[in-house]
């Protein structure tokens, strides 16, 4: 394996295993929910009032863990149209294997690409942070 994969394999674990994003947020105005029905991964995305934060409760696999907290940490304060061009550019990354230096961390995801089947764990995150952004709470 090499230096930059090791480094992707260490972040997925760490944000799986030390979640700084988890849990239902005492404040917040937009929520989302989504499910995987062929793995059984499951999350709601929680949006706080001032849209600085996003937070999930997520039952599923690391990979999907780790896109959640990633994905919290990379739209932090971004504007709904600036979460929507991550998003595109995240989804290019993980289906095509080819890094975004803008993505940061989300990176560490790259490799999902040689695993069609867990592209949607990785995905699975920004479908319900879409979903908090069109409606409301």
């Amino acid at each position: 394996m090499s230096e930059t994969a090791d480094l992707y394999q260490a972040i997925i674990m760490d944000r799986t295993k030390n979640p700084r994003h988890a849990g239902k947020p005492p404040h917040f105005n937009r929520e989302g929910h989504g499910d995987n029905p062929m793995c059984g991964d499951r999350i709601h995305v929680y949006v706080a009032d001032d849209g600085t934060q996003v937070h999930h409760e997520s039952r599923g696999c690391a990979i999907m863990i780790a896109s959640a907290e990633l994905m919290a940490d990379a739209v932090a304060g971004l504007t709904a149209d600036a979460i929507a061009e991550r998003r595109k550019a995240f989804e290019a990354m993980v289906t095509t294997g080819t890094t975004n230096p803008t993505l940061g961390d989300l990176n560490a995801l790259s490799g999902v690409s040689e695993y069609r089947s867990r592209i949607r764990c990785a995905t699975l995150p920004w479908s319900a942070l879409t979903a908090a952004l069109e409606g409301a709470k």
